[in-house]
């Protein structure tokens, strides 16, 4: 009875082109399959159609499209991998309906992304392979995923995959448990992910944490590539958390000890330590005194007598170097170093080989616009300023009388121990010709002199001994005189008489228009100028030596 039943079944089975039928593989042949749906002819199914084909067997169920129940050869049309496309989609849309996720292997690269099946083909993106693109998408081939559907196309049977969402979302909860289920001071593991000028990012399994250069090593480090690379595993403690900007602060140097315990009891002040040269910079030199213990050696504490501009002029990276501990400064990790302070400085006993008033000599070693430095032992300079060169010259630089490299002699006028001055003077080694000035020049004398430099308010006139006497316009002539270089030149010799000595002031007045005055008339003159009010020609000629009081005070030191 149950099998009349069945035959009836099978007599009035549906067979509707484009719905999915069983049958039973009759024969295998060489490149195709021949199958019995129970229809009035087989069907033939390629045998590339089958994913394993060295494993099937006559007699088989297989489940099959009905594409066509008759070809033009009378022969029914079906298709094995039709029917699980098909299969397949029905059940690809409903987890795309209910937002569920669905595996698949990735089959090959594509343009743009890969290939994946999850029973169809789909496509997924090469921005959406993880949450950053990867440069080689090769590396994903023949691996499988769990992936979210995220565009179908029902006319195209296009379906979009996507894998970074999933991975934003995993990463999103385990950022969430490690924010809640960590405090500072645990000890984490994670690996480097990236480097940058100022640290290393972390990945704690989900969790970006930033490990600062700073506290990566108690040494010095100029960059995190010194000491790490991407890919490397890593325990680190928690420094910091900011769990309203999901922000973790590690450190990897606070795992080890910490070298500056005790850091005084070690590296007393005045101890002489030794170290290498790990860093120059132009404001001195770092040298490595112990692992993570560096000290710093000023520039200015090199040497006690030589100008040294920078510390690469005497010192090179990687050098063993000798110094003494001046200072420690725990709180801020640092340690001050000296070289020079392991010899004598010559300036602690300079008051005993250098005396105001001696007289000295050496060589002319550099000179500047205010003055010239004379080596006067190794080391030790003493300087001459313009000031100084000259009792009665006006000097605008000290090349106009010396030479670098020249040997020199002079008087020691000043020593400034503390600030590692020696002042020096040449002019000293003379009597100053101006103590002596009212007895050589009185007013009314005749005297001859060359004119050396004009002036808007009149000329300056060289007499013997390089004394200089001013004539203020008014004094050149009898006539009215606009301009002083209308009426006399540089170089030319001239004839005047003095109407002013000032011995204190050094300065001493004269008068060409005066030259030819008889004795009377002299006496006449020195009388009006005597009885001059402010405003007239004395006042004029005050007003022009203050007038040149910048370019002509011969033999005094510089205002400040």
């Amino acid at each position: 009875m149950i099998e009349m039943k069945e035959l009836i079944a099978k007599t009035f089975r549906d067979y509707r082109e484009g719905s999915i039928v069983k049958g039973h593989i009759l024969e295998i042949r060489l490149r195709e399959v021949l199958i019995d749906i129970g229809y009035k002819s087989e069907g033939i199914v390629p045998l590339s159609e089958f994913d394993e084909p060295d494993q099937i067997q006559v007699g088989d169920e297989v489940e099959l499209l009905l594409e066509r129940l008759e070809n033009d050869e009378g022969m029914v049309v079906v298709s094995k991998e039709k029917a699980a496309h098909k299969q397949n989609w029905d059940k690809i849309v409903k987890v795309f309906e209910g937002d569920a996720l669905i595996k698949g292997k990735v089959k090959a690269v594509v343009k743009g992304g890969l290939t994946v099946n999850i029973g169809v083909e789909a496509f997924l993106p090469g921005s959406q392979v993880d949450i950053s693109p990867p440069k080689d998408l090769s590396q994903y081939v023949g691996n499988t995923y769990e992936f979210r559907i995220v565009k179908i196309n029902n006319d195209r049977k296009n379906v979009v995959l996507s894998r970074r969402e999933l991975i934003e979302q995993e990463r999103a909860d385990k950022r969430a448990s490690f924010l809640d289920n960590t405090k500072i001071g645990d000890r984490v593991r994670g690996a480097v992910k990236n480097l940058t000028d100022f640290g290393a990012f972390i990945d704690l399994d989900g969790m970006d944490g930033l490990l600062h250069i700073t506290d990566m090593s108690w040494s010095r480090l100029t960059h995190p590539s010194e000491m790490l690379k991407v890919g490397d595993e890593l325990e680190v403690i928690v420094l910091d958390i900011n769990r309203e900007k999901e922000r973790v602060s590690l450190g990897l140097k606070q795992t080890q000890h910490n070298p500056w315990d005790k850091i005084e009891e070690r590296y007393p002040t005045g101890r002489e330590v030794a170290g290498k040269i790990t860093n120059l910079v132009p404001y001195g030199a770092f040298v490595e005194l112990e692992d993570g213990v560096e000290g710093l050696i000023h520039v200015s504490e090199l040497s006690w007598t030589k100008r040294i501009a920078r510390p690469s002029d005497v010192l090179a990276l990687g050098q063993e170097v000798k110094a003494v501990v001046l200072g420690v400064n725990k709180d801020e990790q640092k340690i001050s170093l000296g070289v020079r302070q392991l010899e004598a400085n010559p300036w602690d006993e300079i008051e005993q080989r250098f005396q105001p008033g001696m007289q000295v000599k050496g060589k002319i070693r550099n000179m500047t616009a205010y003055g010239a430095f004379v080596e006067l032992e190794e080391g030790i300079d003493g300087m001459v300023h313009v000031s100084d060169l000259s009792w009665t010259r006006k000097i605008n630089h000290p090349s106009e009388m010396l030479k670098k490299g020249d040997e020199l002699e002079a008087v020691v006028i000043d020593i400034d121990k503390a600030n590692q001055r020696i002042s020096l003077g040449v002019k000293q080694l003379d009597t100053d010709p101006w103590k002596e000035i009212n007895g050589r020049y009185k007013i009314g004398d005749l005297v001859k002199g060359t004119v050396t430099k004009l002036a808007s308010f009149g000329a300056f006139i060289q007499l013997q001994d390089d004394i200089d006497g001013l004539v203020h316009i008014s004094q050149l002539s009898e006539d009215h005189v606009a301009k002083v270089k209308d009426v006399i030149k540089v170089g030319q010799e001239v004839e005047a008489r003095v109407i002013k000595v000032d011995a204190l002031e050094r300065r001493i007045g004269l008068s060409i228009k005066a030259a030819n005055y008889s004795e009377e008339e002299i006496k006449r003159e020195a009388e009006a100028f005597d009885s001059l009010k402010p405003g007239e020609d004395m006042v004029g000629l005050e007003q022009a030596f203050q007038a040149a009081i910048e370019e002509y005070r011969p033999g005094e030191g510089r205002k400040s």
